[in-house]
C-alpha cells in the first residue's frame, strides 16, 4: 500500500485515504424562494460520483452560513432547515461509500453578491437582485463596490452564523466541518492588511486581525462534537512583496505559520493551505506543487496536519507529497472535476489495492 492510500486518522475520525476532493462552487442552486440555497439533484449526483470514484474525503463546496454571505445567488446555503434536511441524502450516500463527508462554511464578504462565472461573473446590483457586500473596511475589490464597514454587533452576528451552520452541518450528517478564511473573502479580508485598515480591536496589529478568525474558531468549537475534526482553510500568501499600490505588505508565509500555532490552540486539526486570492492580480507563479511549499512548512513548524491544493494532477506527484512528508494530505480539485475516479485510477497506477464499486465489477 502507498502511503497515499493510507487511512488517516484525526480525533476519533479516521478517513480512508489521504486523496480528498477539493471544496469547489458550481453556483447551481435555487437563487429565490423557499428553495434558495437548498441542495439539488445537481449537487447530489456531482458529490456522490467523486465518493463512488474512491476520494477518501469529498468536501461540499462553499456554503453560505447567511444568505449576504454566498459568493452568488445560486451558492448553497446553510442557514435554514430546508437546506440541512436536503444535506442529509448526501452525507448519506457519501458514508455508504466508506468516504468522510466534509463541508466548508463560508462568508464571501466584500466578493459576495455576484454573478455566476457563466454569465460573466461580476457584482451584481442590489436593483437586480443583488445586496450590498460588507468587510472589515470599505476596501474594494478592485473595481467591485465598496464593502460597508462591519459594527462590532455585525461582527458578533457573522461568528453567531457560523457556529449555527456548524450544528446545522453536523446535524445533517458531516463529520468534517471546514471554515473558509482564504481567496479574499471574509476572513481573508480581516486577516490581511490589504483589506483590513480598522482601527478597533478587529484591526491593525497582526493580533487584532486574526481576531475574527480566532473567535469564529472558538465558537464552532463549541457546538461542534469534540470527536470530530475541524478544519481551516487559508490562503498562505498574498503573493505580494510590499511594491504594492498601498505601501503595507499583504499576509505572508510567516503570518500564516504564526495563525497556525493559535488555530491549533483553539482546536483546529488541520490546514487546508491555498494561496491568493486578496487582490486581482498578483504574480502568482502557477505551475505544479506551487502551493506544496506552504502546507510543508506549517506542518515543519508547527506539528499542525496539512493538506496540499494546487495543481496536482499526477499520482505519482500525489504521492511524493505525501510520502516525503510535505503534507498528511491532497485536495484534488479540477481533476476531479475532469475525472471523478480520479483516486482509483491513481490507487491503480501506484499499485496499491483497488476496490470498484460491487456494482461496477463487470468493468473492472
Amino acid at each position: 500500500m502507498t502511503v497515499l492510500f493510507e487511512p488517516l486518522t484525526l480525533r476519533s475520525l479516521t478517513v480512508p485515504n489521504r486523496v480528498w476532493m477539493s471544496p469547489m462552487c458550481t453556483y447551481s442552486a435555487a437563487t429565490e424562494g423557499p428553495e434558495a440555497g437548498v441542495p439539488t439533484d445537481w449537487h447530489f449526483a456531482h458529490l456522490a460520483a467523486r465518493a463512488a470514484g474512491g476520494a477518501g474525503l469529498v468536501m461540499v463546496e462553499a456554503t453560505g452560513v447567511h444568505p449576504d454571505g454566498r459568493i452568488s445567488p445560486a451558492d448553497l446555503g446553510l442557514w435554514n432547515d430546508r437546506q440541512q434536511e436536503a444535506f442529509t441524502r448526501i452525507t448519506r450516500f457519501i458514508r455508504d461509500q466508506g468516504a468522510v463527508p466534509a463541508i466548508q462554511l463560508a462568508h464571501a464578504g466584500r466578493k459576495a453578491s455576484t454573478r455566476q462565472p457563466w454569465l460573466g461573473g461580476g457584482p451584481i446590483d442590489p436593483a437586480d437582485g443583488g445586496w450590498k457586500t460588507a468587510g472589515p473596511s470599505p476596501i474594494p475589490f478592485g473595481d467591485f463596490p465598496a464593502p460597508e464597514e462591519l459594527s462590532t454587533r455585525q461582527i458578533a452576528d457573522v461568528i453567531a452564523s457560523f457556529a449555527d451552520a456548524a450544528r446545522r452541518a453536523h446535524a445533517a450528517g458531516f463529520q468534517v466541518a471546514e471554515i473558509h478564511g482564504a481567496h479574499g473573502y471574509l476572513i481573508n479580508t480581516f486577516l490581511s492588511p490589504q483589506g483590513n485598515r480598522r482601527t478597533d480591536a478587529y484591526g491593525g496589529s497582526f493580533e487584532n486581525r486574526i481576531r475574527l478568525a480566532l473567535e469564529i474558531i472558538e465558537a464552532v468549537r463549541e457546538v461542534w462534537p469534540e470527536e470530530l475534526p475541524l478544519f481551516f482553510r487559508v490562503s498562505a500568501t498574498d503573493w505580494l512583496s510590499g511594491d504594492t499600490d498601498d505601501p503595507r505588505e499583504g499576509w505572508s508565509g510567516e503570518d500564516t505559520v504564526r495563525l497556525a500555532k493559535e488555530l491549533q490552540a483553539r482546536g483546529v486539526d488541520l490546514l487546508d493551505t491555498s494561496t491568493g486570492g486578496m487582490v486581482p492580480v498578483a504574480p502568482i507563479p502557477v505551475a505544479p506543487n506551487y502551493q506544496v511549499p506552504f502546507a510543508a512548512r506549517v506542518r515543519s513548524e508547527t506539528g499542525l496536519p496539512t493538506a496540499a491544493v494546487g495543481l496536482i494532477t499526477e499520482a505519482a506527484q500525489a504521492e511524493e507529497i505525501v510520502s516525503s512528508g510535505q503534507a498528511d494530505a491532497v485536495m484534488i480539485g479540477r481533476q476531479l472535476l475532469r475525472d471523478p475516479y480520479w483516486p482509483l485510477r491513481a490507487a491503480a497506477e501506484l499499485g496499491s489495492r483497488v476496490q470498484w464499486p460491487i456494482q461496477y465489477g463487470y468493468a473492472v
